[in-house]
């Protein structure tokens, strides 16, 4: 099992390329499925999760190429099994993203409940609640969803759906369903994260009829094809907003190419406010900040919330910065219930850390001190290589699967920028 070893105490200065989202990527090659056209997809990142979903459209019989540009080609015209499999998706949350193609396109679909991240309850009852809402008949069957048209229709029907939260996945598996349903569909209670804008944007150039797309209430007009396209996934913004807070933590200056200032706008003004200077370029953003970090930094408080509030995703990262910056704040966690997982690791390196409930009361240190420290989710990953990337001494980061299931090796980019940090494989893990 691959570890990350990290030797702390540098400024990460210089330029780095931020990949494709992995949040756009994962339902965009889903969306390949809605069409017998090919479909090309440029800026793919190379994520275990982006392989897990290759590996299972192909189980469906779906051709799909990846080159070593990120350029992914597929072509869903001999799909014979619509069907997702326990033992390919049972790492990965985003596999329930098949199931509204599958069922718009053939009347039949069968996909496992998902697994990812032991982050918190994340169910899949609002994507069954609306897709019934669209004619469908679902039911969860020894692990599976097993969804199918009535008698007599060939197609999906239009329908408003209000879900009782917002939901991003849902939101998508709506989006691509209702492209191709009879009449007209209105999502209210829409997620509005830049990856559903740029789903949107994919499926209008396949001849999909959406409008308020970025907004809370999508209309979509369904249509009965749609063709191949070519398009080019966005920028991940929480892989930006990752290296905002390791620059922020370090100190130094990067450019980051390819970063959207505009999908980040909450993570930017509390960066700021901490004493960093952030600014939007052309094709990228550029952050500043002096170290060390408790002398120049001033902690943040903040609360998760829904976009473009403060992400999630980005809540263990900026408590790593919170951590080793002057002053007292609170962290509230408002999305998932067991997102705090990295806490304990953190107090391992020295971290004051006090966690009620959905509240994370952190006090400011000046120094933390290596140790070896296990990831226990994709985002406490970086969490964790952030504080170990000021730690005094060497940082041992365990179980670093779950960094390669959302992070396009961040470890080569880290060491472009300046940092001391290593991969460890094979024996040299042990």
């Amino acid at each position: 099992m691959d570890k990350l070893l990290i030797r702390g105490g540098r400024e990460l200065r210089g330029e780095v390329l931020i990949s494709g989202a992995k949040n756009a990527a994962l339902p965009e090659l889903c969306a390949a499925l809605l069409t017998d056209e090919p479909v090309v997809l440029h800026n793919v990142p190379r994520l275990q999760d982006v392989s897990t979903m290759l590996k299972l459209v192909r189980n469906m019989g779906v051709s799909a190429e990846r080159d070593d540009n990120g350029t992914v080609q597929l072509n869903a015209a001999e799909l014979t099994k619509p069907e997702a499999p326990y033992e390919l998706v049972k790492t990965m949350r985003a596999s329930v993203l098949a199931l509204g193609p599958l069922l718009a396109r053939f009347g039949h679909a069968k996909v496992s409940l998902p697994g990812g991240c032991a982050i918190g309850s994340r169910p899949v009852d609002q994507h069954i609640k609306g897709l019934q809402a669209m004619g469908a008949e679902i039911v969860v069957d020894h692990g599976y969803m097993v969804a199918r048209l009535p008698a007599g229709r060939t197609r999906l029907k239009g329908a408003r759906i209000l879900t009782d939260m917002v939901t991003v996945t849902g939101t998508e598996n709506f989006l691509m369903a209702a492209a191709l349903a009879e009449g007209e569909t209105l999502l209210e209670n829409a997620a509005q994260e830049p990856e559903i804008v740029d789903l949107a944007e994919m499926l209008i150039r396949m001849g999909a009829k959406i409008e308020g797309h970025g907004t809370s209430h999508i209309r979509i007009q369904g249509v009965e094809k749609l063709h191949g396209c070519e398009h080019a996934v966005v920028a991940d913004r929480i892989e930006a907003g990752t290296f905002m807070c390791a620059v922020a933590a370090t100190g130094g200056e990067a450019f980051l190419r390819h970063a959207r200032g505009d999908h980040l706008d909450a993570v930017i003004d509390k960066l700021r406010d901490a004493g960093c200077t952030v600014k939007s370029e052309k094709d990228g953003v550029r952050i500043a900040s002096r170290g060390p970090a408790y002398e120049h930094l001033k902690a943040q408080s903040f609360s998760t919330t829904e976009y473009p509030g403060f992400p999630t995703d980005m809540q263990a990262q900026f408590m790593a910065l919170n951590v080793i910056a002057r002053g007292a704040s609170m962290v509230t966690e408002t999305i998932f219930e067991n997102r705090f997982m990295h806490v304990n690791e953190m107090v391992r390196l020295g971290a004051h850390i006090h966690v009620e409930g959905k509240v994370a009361m952190v006090e400011g240190v000046q120094q933390l001190s290596g140790a070896t420290v296990m990831a226990t989710d994709l985002r406490a990953s970086a969490s964790l290589v952030i504080a170990g990337l000021v730690a005094e001494g060497e940082t041992l980061v365990d179980r670093i699967y779950h960094l390669d299931r959302g992070y396009d090796r961040m470890e080569a980019k880290l060491r472009g920028l300046g940092a001391d940090i290593e991969r460890l494989t094979g024996a040299a893990a042990a």
